[in-house]
């Protein structure tokens, strides 16, 4: 899959992409050239992820029960 597929990816599929690369990378059974391509994907994938999360936790919001018994919906 081409690095810039990543952005298209769900969160699950980023993330199970990703902890195959890094089970292949703790075998060591990887050579250089192609760990470090590995290395590259696992680290775009982890951002890919990080920023799906931050944008979900932007839209969360909690409810809470402000003075007098009201209750609110705050970010």
């Amino acid at each position: 899959m081409a690095d810039d597929d990543v952005a298209k990816l769900s969160y699950e599929v980023a993330l199970a992409e990703l902890d195959q690369l890094i089970a292949q990378l703790e075998t060591g059974r990887v050579d250089l050239e192609e760990a470090l391509t590995r290395y590259e994907r696992g680290t775009k994938l982890a951002q890919h992820c990080q920023h799906l999360l931050d944008r979900t936790e932007a839209k969360i919001s909690k409810v809470v029960i402000a003075g007098g018994g009201c209750v609110e919906e705050r970010p």
